[in-house]
């Protein structure tokens, strides 16, 4: 069963998306818990990230959809979002926050299937590749994909993400044990590295997209021939 919220501030548009969501999963055999919640804040306040599917409206009171969604984005990288508008001029951007689309309003069932089948398929897509980062007060679900690599600091962690770190208390041998599958190396004590992002070794010097990291001695032999083996395709692949 997978979570769906439907952030919609009009009673019988929420309703009918309800209706709407029921019809599809028996339509497919597929069961669907449905939240709904009548304005961004709402639904941001102690977000966590167990959403399959987010229909957000555009047009709500405090604060509009798209920069509802600008939030989300920041917390769950896996969800998926499909916009429910009457200004498709605004629902057009999007591409801002990976939208999986927009539907118009008045919605028709026809548009919403096609557009939730797509939503439902983007979701799982991601969710196989995504790991829930815990923090006090929180959590938030990254893709490995925009994991760069993990370092740790007198016992603080901190994720090197594409589009900004987090910073965790942790332990990196945990995280080691949770990344190993989707390819990840530790080029030393410190660092625990996404081979895709590699761009260069020169001596010890490892650069990882814009980052220069140290390969430890003891480590070297080791880390060349797990990254060897990884680009041979022979070993866990991101």
């Amino acid at each position: 069963m997978r979570n769906i919220a439907i952030v919609e501030d009009e009673d019988n548009a929420a309703e009918l998306l309800r209706s709407y969501i029921l019809r599809y999963g028996d339509e497919n055999g597929e069961e669907f818990k449905i939240f709904r919640f009548k304005n961004a804040m709402e639904f941001l306040k102690d977000y966590r990230a167990v959403y399959a599917v987010v229909f957000m409206d555009i047009q709500m009171p405090h604060m509009n959809g798209m920069d509802g969604a600008i939030e989300l984005r920041k917390a769950d990288k896996a969800v998926s979002i499909v916009f429910i508008t009457n200004l498709v001029q605004f629902a057009q951007r999007g591409y801002e926050v990976d939208a999986v689309g927009f539907l118009v309003k008045p919605v028709k069932y026809g548009d919403f299937a096609l557009r939730f089948k797509k939503a439902l398929a983007v979701y799982m897509t991601h969710e196989e590749r995504t790991i829930i980062v815990k923090y006090q007060g929180g959590m938030s679900r990254i893709s490995t994909d925009s994991l760069i690599y993990v370092e740790i600091i007198a016992h603080r962690l901190y994720y090197h993400l594409l589009d900004g770190d987090i910073e965790v208390t942790g332990v990196l041998s945990e995280v080691e044990r949770e990344l190993k599958k989707y390819g990840f190396l530790r080029c030393n004590k410190c660092y625990l590295v996404n081979p895709k992002f590699i761009t260069s070794i020169k001596g010890a010097d490892l650069q990882v997209g814009d980052y220069t990291l140290q390969i430890s001695r003891p480590r070297r032999a080791t880390f060349l021939a797990e990254l060897a083996k990884w680009y041979s395709g022979g070993g866990d692949s991101t």
